[in-house]
C-alpha cells in the first residue's frame, strides 16, 4: 500500500519537476542577463538538499539496535569517523577520491531514483543502476566540457593523465557512447514490471538533460540534487513516517531534520568561512559543496547497505 503511495507521488513530482525544469530553462535562456549563483546554490543544497540525510540518526538508532548496541554516541562517532577520512584522504589523493565518488554518486543517484519502480529485484541491478546514475556525470561533460574540467581543477584535482584521458574519451565520442548506454539502461528499467508509473524514468532523464544543457554543471546539479532527488526521498521519508496523514508526516520530517540539517549547514559555513581565508569565495563554495558532499555521501549509502541488509 505505502509503496504503491510513494510511486503515485513520484510519478506526478516527475511531471511537476519536468516542467519545473522546462519553464526554468526556457526564463533563464530569454532573459540572459539572469543567474543563479554559487552561494545560492550552497543555500539551496544546506536546505533542501543536506535534509533528505537528515534522518540517518533515526536510522542508525535501528542499525545499532540491531547489532545489540545500546548507545547511540557510538553511531555518531563512527559516521563522524568515516566523513572526516573521507576528506582528508581527497587532500592526500584527491584524484583518485573523486573517480571513487563519482562512481559511487552515479550508482546511488541511479539506484535511490530508481528501487522503488522494481518490484522483482536481480544482482545485475547494482550494475544497472550504475549505469542509469551515471547520466549525472556525464551530462556536465557532453554540454559544458570545460566548464566541468574547470570545477575538476577547484576540487584539488592536479593529475594531467586525468585530463589526458578526460580530452581523449571526448574527442572519441565515448561519452556519447557512455550516454547511448545509459539511455539503454533507462529504456530497460521502463520495461521492466511495466506500468504506466514507469515513465516517470523519461520524464526525469528529460529533464536532466534540459538542465545540464540549459545551465552551467553546478546550477544544473544543484536543481537535480535538491529538487528531484531530494525532495523525493524526503517525499518517500515523510510517507513512511505517516502513511495516513501526510501534512502530520511532514511535521514530523521536519522535526526530526531539523538538528541535524542545522549542525551540518554550520559545519558548511564554517568550512566556507576558513576556505574562503585562502581561495576566492566561488573557489571555496565548489571545494565546500562537493567534497562535504562526498563526506557526507559515504557514511549515507554505507549506513542505507547495512541497515537494508540487516532488516532482510
Amino acid at each position: 500500500m505505502i509503496n504503491n503511495q510513494i510511486k503515485k507521488i513520484n510519478f506526478f513530482h516527475s511531471i511537476i519537476f519536468l516542467f519545473f525544469s522546462t519553464s526554468l530553462a526556457l526564463i533563464f535562456d530569454q532573459f540572459k542577463s539572469l543567474s543563479i549563483s554559487p552561494i545560492i546554490c550552497l543555500l539551496l543544497i544546506l536546505s533542501i538538499g543536506i535534509s533528505h540525510g537528515a534522518l540517518d540518526n533515526q536510522k542508525g538508532k535501528r542499525l545499532i539496535k540491531l547489532y545489540n548496541i545500546n548507545n547511540i554516541y557510538y553511531f555518531y562517532l563512527i559516521y563522524l569517523i568515516i566523513a572526516a577520512t573521507i576528506i582528508i584522504i581527497w587532500l592526500l589523493a584527491p584524484t583518485l577520491s573523486l573517480i571513487i565518488f563519482l562512481v559511487v554518486a552515479a550508482y546511488h543517484f541511479g539506484k535511490e531514483d530508481t528501487e522503488f519502480l522494481i518490484t522483482k529485484k536481480s544482482n545485475i541491478d547494482i550494475i544497472l543502476y550504475f549505469l542509469k546514475g551515471i547520466l549525472i556525470i556525464i551530462a556536465p561533460l557532453m554540454f559544458h566540457f570545460v566548464e566541468t574540467i574547470n570545477i575538476f581543477k577547484l576540487l584539488l584535482i592536479q593529475n594531467e593523465s586525468f585530463y589526458l584521458f578526460l580530452n581523449f574519451i571526448e574527442n572519441n565520442y565515448i561519452i556519447s557512447f557512455i550516454f547511448l548506454i545509459s539511455l539503454l539502461t533507462n529504456i530497460y528499467f521502463f520495461l521492466k514490471d511495466f506500468k504506466l508509473v514507469n515513465l516517470l524514468i523519461f520524464f526525469d532523464f528529460t529533464s536532466i538533460l534540459i538542465l545540464n544543457y540549459f545551465f552551467t554543471p553546478l546550477v544544473a546539479f544543484t536543481l537535480y540534487f535538491c529538487f528531484l532527488h531530494s525532495f523525493r526521498h524526503s517525499l518517500s521519508l515523510i510517507t513512511e513516517l505517516d502513511k495516513y496523514n501526510f501534512k502530520n508526516g511532514l511535521l514530523i520530517f521536519i522535526k526530526k531534520a531539523a538538528p541535524l540539517t542545522i549542525l551540518t549547514a554550520i559545519f558548511y559555513l564554517l568550512s566556507l568561512y576558513y576556505l574562503s581565508n585562502h581561495y576566492l569565495v566561488n573557489e571555496a563554495i565548489y571545494k565546500v559543496i562537493f567534497i562535504g558532499l562526498a563526506s557526507l555521501t559515504f557514511p549515507h549509502i554505507l549506513l542505507e547497505y547495512f541497515l537494508e541488509k540487516n532488516e532482510k
